[in-house]
């Protein structure tokens, strides 16, 4: 039997590069599922996406989703990517592991934890707000870290800047007045030692979120980021919010650790493969 795509409709193009398109997997001219491809407006027209792949029921187990990985690979190297994004929910286990044999890296995963107990905070730490003071040269430090990811992921300097720049102004509106922020410095034993940025809502995202946590070098190793993630909790709690959730790139084993061993499990995994 023959597992090919066959479009569902016309191709979608804007002015910036951007390319979108469904797709129906077909076997010997049955539709058997589905496939969604696109560019990814992260990375640009370079990188594409698989934004969906399902195989219906009947048909699973069978190979047809390898094979239409691959014809969608196909069709994105036709387009000029040079890689493939995907983001696979954790517990869908057979994708997962399709992704695994194809090839597929993870680069970072989404994790949440239910909330339930108000976290106690060891004794010499607490918590302050982050005065209107200190929040320019906190707000210009968090812009320029965020840009840095970006650039390591592959994006030109300038263009991780403006992205950096646009997504602090839509998530911080109102400066350290934001609604539904929480902009905190952690104190030990009288000595700022971190900073926390956890929202309560968000725009892209349900429950809480923790955005941003941060130790001073000169102060890591010591329990401070433990201390910072159960202000999160703590933060969230008070505002009614059971669902705590945050984004950590795999290689960052120290904060992956950290955050198993807070309770967080993964959500979703964020997946590359380069196209060669």
């Amino acid at each position: 039997m023959t597992t090919t795509l066959r479009p569902t409709g016309p191709e979608r193009r804007a002015e910036d590069g951007a390319r979108s398109r469904s797709y129906d997997i077909c076997v010997n001219g049955r539709p058997v599922g589905g496939v969604r491809l696109a560019t990814d407006g992260r990375f640009g027209p370079s990188a594409g996406r698989i934004e969906e792949l399902a195989v219906h029921g009947p048909d699973r187990r069978r190979g047809r989703g390898t094979v239409a990985a691959l014809a969608s690979e196909e069709v994105l190297r036709g387009w000029g990517c040079r890689r493939v994004e995907a983001s696979v929910p954790a517990d869908a286990v057979p994708a997962l592991r399709l992704a695994a044999a194809l090839g597929y890296t993870e680069r970072n995963r989404n994790m949440a934890k239910e909330l339930s107990e108000l976290p106690a905070l060891p004794a010499g730490s607490e918590l302050r707000p982050l005065g209107a003071a200190e929040y320019p040269q906190w707000l210009e430090s968090r812009r320029a870290g965020y840009a840095r990811a970006w650039e390591e992921q592959g994006v030109p300097p300038g263009e991780a800047g403006r992205r950096s720049e646009a997504d602090h102004a839509e998530l911080l509106p109102d400066g350290p007045g934001t609604a539904g922020t929480a902009l905190r410095v952690l104190v030990h034993d009288g000595v700022d030692v971190g900073t926390l940025w956890v929202a309560h809502t968000g725009p892209r995202w349900e429950g809480g979120w923790v955005l941003d946590v941060e130790v001073a070098p000169e102060h890591r190793g010591r329990g401070h980021g433990r201390t910072l993630m159960l202000a999160a909790e703590r933060e969230c709690l008070a505002a009614g919010v059971r669902t705590l959730g945050l984004n950590v790139f795999t290689a960052n084993t120290p904060a992956l650790r950290l955050y198993e061993s807070l309770g967080y499990r993964p959500t979703v995994h964020h997946l590359y493969k380069p196209l060669l």
